[in-house]
């Protein structure tokens, strides 16, 4: 009976000088048009709002951020101190240990300590990049107040040196970000996992200068939702919903929906199938609540999951993404035939390369005999958390840690697992030779495992000069 009601859902769908001209740029033509102001407005207008700029659902995002990339008050190159500053980061951030192990065959014993590290881990191309320009932008802007909107990246070390280098966050209130304490002529870092829309928007508006060290890889899964958006697709994200990535992956779609897992997937499969996958979805109003944090206003799994498209944040597991993409894909098989699939499913390859690599090479990692996995990442670092799961999930026993500070007093150590709980563990290496497998996350500097490994070295002499 419910399958006889559930199959009706789906009905017929139908240079830091800012240029007084910049004003000119803010107009596109949409549906119903909107007006971006920049510098043509007064000062006292651009700063009366505290919280972002709301963005109508017919304003073109791409449009907007397609004259935004080509005003002189934006610049996502960097200032011409790339040298500089790159030189500065390998003073901070590189590890002596590290290059040992890349020099011997990723593989090498410290007294009885063997450490075997993974063929692809720490810093990405994309974190490097992001990380330099923000270096960059302190250079070029000595005496200039500088804010960033969410952190650079998922490290507490990177982010605290931008703190160090007075690189502002952006206070919140209430769950909403204050930007009426940016004035005309601050600079703005917008971070490796970009903004959202109506945050370029208020920035925009405010005549600042913007640095934008958004990774290309999220660019492209922006541009894979507009062409959704588009071909009035509904975007399912792969993602976590509450995450910056997902947040600007978001705004630049239309409809959308959210999914965490393969589990939910599973329900807005199901769902679309009127029951007919496993039972496990129920009625729109139970829907909507489920998703209540993860779908664009006003949607309507009723209407909005006639015609779908995939899109992912970039940090997720991989296997995990194409997966939910298949599934989609043979569930709108399912539902509209064979023949009928390019009407109703769309999928682009927005899977990260750097995630991908430190990925696989953690898939290989755990083929190792290893007595245990030493994971070093941010605690907020999605792209970590699924290294590891992927040794949990392996059986071995596996720490994760955001720092060498949580190693110690002794042989004790406070690390996370792949869901968030925190627990501490006492006498966490084995007595006598282990052998350690070490990877880190694509926002993790070398120095900080440099840092954790040492701890450990420093655990394993104390407990040989005890046995002596």
């Amino acid at each position: 009976m419910a399958m006889s009601l559930q199959l009706c859902r789906f009905s017929a769908l139908s240079d830091r000088s800012l240029p007084e001209t910049f004003g000119r740029i803010g107009v596109f033509r949409c549906r119903k048009p909107f007006s971006v102001r920049c510098s043509g407005e007064s000062e006292s207008s651009s700063s009366s709002s505290s919280a972002s700029v709301s963005v109508d659902s017919d304003f073109d995002a791409k449009a907007f951020r397609h004259n935004l990339t080509r005003s002189k008050n934006y610049n996502r190159r960097g200032f011409g101190h790339k040298d500089e500053t790159l030189a500065l980061m390998n003073r901070e951030y590189t590890s002596d240990i590290i290059k040992t192990l890349k020099d011997n065959g990723n593989e090498y014993t410290w007294g009885n300590v063997t450490v075997k590290l993974a063929e692809a881990y720490g810093f990405c191309w994309g974190v490097e990049r992001a990380v330099q320009i923000a270096y960059e932008a302190r250079k070029q802007f000595p005496d200039e107040k500088i804010w960033i909107t969410n952190e650079i990246i998922h490290n507490p070390t990177v982010n605290q040196r931008l703190v160090e280098m007075e690189v502002k966050d952006i206070p919140i209130d209430d769950g909403k970000k204050q930007f009426d304490v940016v004035d005309k002529g601050d600079v703005v870092i917008l971070p490796a996992f970009g903004a959202a829309v109506d945050e370029m928007l208020t920035l925009s508006n405010k005549n600042v200068q913007i640095v934008d060290t958004t990774c290309p890889w999220v660019s492209k899964v922006w541009n894979s939702v507009e062409k959704h958006k588009k071909g009035e697709y509904t975007s399912i994200i792969h993602g976590k919903y509450a995450h910056e990535e997902t947040i600007a992956t978001a705004s630049f779609a239309g409809k959308y929906i959210i999914v965490k897992n393969m589990a939910e997937a599973m329900y807005v499969c199901d769902y679309i199938l009127g029951g007919e996958l496993d039972g496990s979805s129920s009625t729109r109003e139970e829907f909507l609540e489920k998703f209540k944090f993860a779908v664009s206003g006003g949607f309507d799994p009723d209407i909005d999951l006639f015609k779908v498209g995939i899109a992912n944040q970039t940090t997720m597991l991989k296997g995990e993404t194409e997966e939910i993409g298949r599934l989609v894909e043979r569930t709108m098989m399912h539902k509209y035939g064979v023949e009928n699939i390019n009407n109703h499913f769309m999928s682009f390859n927005t899977i990260c390369d750097a995630t991908q690599e430190r990925q696989d090479a953690m898939y290989k990692m755990v083929e190792e005999k290893l007595d245990l996995m030493l994971v070093v990442g941010g605690w907020n670092s999605s792209n970590t958390s699924h290294l590891q799961e992927i040794a949990e999930e392996r059986g071995i026993p596996s720490y994760w840690i955001d720092s060498e500070k949580r190693i110690g007093p002794g042989n004790r150590i406070s690390h996370k697992l792949m869901h968030g709980e925190l627990v501490e563990k006492e006498n966490w290496l084995p007595e006598g030779p282990i052998t350690i497998g070490v990877t880190s996350g694509a926002s993790t500097p070398d120095k900080v495992v440099e840092d954790a490994l040492i701890k450990v070295f420093d655990i394993k002499r104390e407990e040989a000069l005890q046995l002596a």
